[in-house]
């Protein structure tokens, strides 16, 4: 499954990259046929495309790879650096993008065949939106930053050749020339915001920063699939690496169960987590004996060496289970028990 999933996600990536490259083509011969510093900046862009898709079709071959000696917890953290790498690309091509538009500004020049030229622009946004919305629809699945990375560039392209062909239609409807160079100025400040937001979320993946709707899902799982001789669950830990997830955690167990049972009990509680993500996960779990005073928020009925009754049952949410303490440590102080 694993196999088949990253044979999909390589093959929806070389489609990006060679859509890519024939839409730069259409866009710089639209600008070839008009002269618009616009349609310029979105052929410029376009460029990006190309190499971006090539880099992260490259970063998931290379996150599709087995963990090796050198690379114990896999490659999948290259997709956070394509990310990062498409983020700077962006950053470069809309800073140059702004200063042309500036220059064009100051110094106008004639535009012609606006029309046809918006012509070639419309079928690039028909086709960007669709891999675009493919692209960021597997990624998702997939937990794989680096499509989603790039099904947002090409969404963002489409949306601002969108913007394109508004500008195009207002120099058609007044003559305004100017227009043309302001759409372009406008466009390479959206690039500077999408570029930060990749390159943000990108070295926030290689910091390992913790990623609150992934720990989110992750606690629901627990959650929604609570046993009751889950006596606690602290120390939670979920990190992504590419489309692969690790997971690690405190989970305090009956102290009175054999080795065989502690361990059937947690090889239950990691089959549970697998079933929920659709990519490779990784889980270590550390069992912890429960004490007495765990009896308090214990709801096993059935414990034969039950010291105190049930109290309550604490809440499992992503703030109490990140904790680096034992819940019923903190309920116990708050019930004063």
């Amino acid at each position: 499954m694993q196999i088949n999933q990253n044979k999909r996600k390589q093959r929806l990536i070389l489609l990006s990259f060679i859509a890519s490259i024939v839409l730069t083509g259409l866009k710089f011969f639209a600008y070839f046929i008009t002269d618009s510093n616009a349609i310029l900046s979105d052929a410029l862009e376009s460029i990006i495309n190309v190499i971006a898709s090539g880099f992260a079709f490259y970063s998931i071959y290379l996150s599709a790879l087995p963990k090796d000696r050198n690379h114990p917890y896999g490659h999948g953290k290259i997709e956070f650096f394509s990310a990062g790498f498409e983020g700077a690309l962006i950053v470069i091509a809309s800073i140059f993008i702004i200063v042309e538009a500036i220059n064009r500004m100051m110094k106008p020049t004639p535009i012609q065949n606006l029309g046809q030229g918006a012509l070639f622009i419309t079928v690039t946004i028909i086709v960007n939106t669709l891999i675009g919305y493919k692209l960021i629809q597997e990624g998702k699945r997939s937990n794989s930053l680096a499509l989603t990375a790039d099904g947002r560039h090409l969404i963002s392209d489409s949306v601002s050749s969108v913007v394109l062909i508004v500008s195009v239609g207002l120099i058609l409807i007044t003559g305004q020339i100017w227009i043309d160079s302001a759409a372009s100025l406008l466009f390479g400040l959206f690039l500077t915001y999408n570029g930060f937001q990749l390159v943000s979320k990108s070295v926030a993946g290689l910091m390992d920063a913790s990623d609150e709707i992934l720990l989110k899902k992750v606690v629901h799982s627990i959650r929604d699939n609570r046993k009751d001789h889950w006596v606690d669950v602290h120390n939670l830990r979920v990190q992504q690496y590419g489309s692969d997830l690790h997971i690690d955690c405190h989970l305090t167990l009956p102290y009175y169960w054999e080795l065989q049972k502690a361990h059937e009990a947690i090889h239950e509680f990691e089959n549970i987590l697998k079933e929920n993500h659709t990519g490779e996960t990784e889980i270590f779990v550390h069992a912890d004996p429960c004490i007495p005073q765990c009896c308090y928020f214990c709801k096993m009925s059935s414990c034969p060496v039950r010291q105190y009754a049930f109290v309550q049952e604490i809440d499992w949410d992503a703030v109490n289970l990140v904790k680096n303490q034992k819940l019923f440590e903190e309920a116990q102080l708050k019930l004063k028990v």
